[in-house]
């Protein structure tokens, strides 16, 4: 299993490609604006599954030249089912700027705690991480989190936007992505990569006052 990025658009939104040889399959997740990269990037696999971590523009300036071009099915959590419809919703009425308001697709299909979606031999696990938004979610794949806009390389996500919520993110950081074995990768929806570890001992934003079993650390 391969993973690709490319940083899209003007907010230099990070989607993500797995692709896998033996099946020649793809899942895509968060197709931003630029979507002729992605395209490229799927030519010659077959793409299964289009996975959203949230529907705020920049991760879904793409999505429906992605759907027109691979008919593959779109997966989000259902909180923002309405989003993908609704350009105030979803950001884009409010900067025309990059394209026009975004009205669709709409999913089709949803995705919440504790579900997974099977890709070639393996299976991403669905983990519920609101505060950036209402319906934020990551997507588990053994060591690797594709954790949208919940944490970044030494911050985290913002929250003033309609939706969001400080206490929300923070909690969603700590009881779900920092259990996860230190060596986790973390791929997030901006920026460059990082570890759970590395945000665990140093994002200031979270970093204090972390509780995990029992201990204070």
């Amino acid at each position: 299993m391969h993973v690709q990025w490319f940083s899209l658009g003007a907010f230099q939104t990070n989607c993500y490609v797995l692709t896998d040889e033996s099946t020649r399959t793809a899942i895509v997740i968060d197709p931003g604006y630029n979507p002729d990269i992605v395209l490229d990037a799927v030519d010659g696999y077959r793409v299964t599954h289009i996975l959203l971590t949230h529907a705020h523009l920049d991760h879904i300036g793409g999505l429906r030249q992605l759907k027109e071009a691979t008919g593959a099915p779109i997966y989000i959590h259902e909180n923002e089912k309405e989003w993908l419809t609704d350009p105030m919703l979803n950001g884009s009425g409010r900067w025309p700027q990059l394209g026009g308001p975004i009205t669709g697709p709409a999913a089709d299909g949803f995705v919440a705690e504790g579900d997974t979606i099977p890709f070639a031999g393996r299976k991403l696990s669905v983990l519920f991480v609101p505060g950036h938004s209402p319906g934020s979610v990551a997507y588990l794949l053994q060591d690797q989190v594709f954790a949208g806009d919940t944490l970044f390389y030494g911050s985290i996500g913002r929250t003033d936007l309609p939706g969001g919520d400080f206490d929300t993110l923070i909690n969603s950081i700590r009881s779900k992505l920092y259990t996860l074995p230190p060596n986790t990768v973390v791929y997030p929806g901006h920026g460059p990569e990082t570890t759970i570890e590395r945000e665990r001992k140093s994002n200031p934003f979270v970093r204090d006052n972390f509780v995990h079993g029992g201990e204070r650390e």
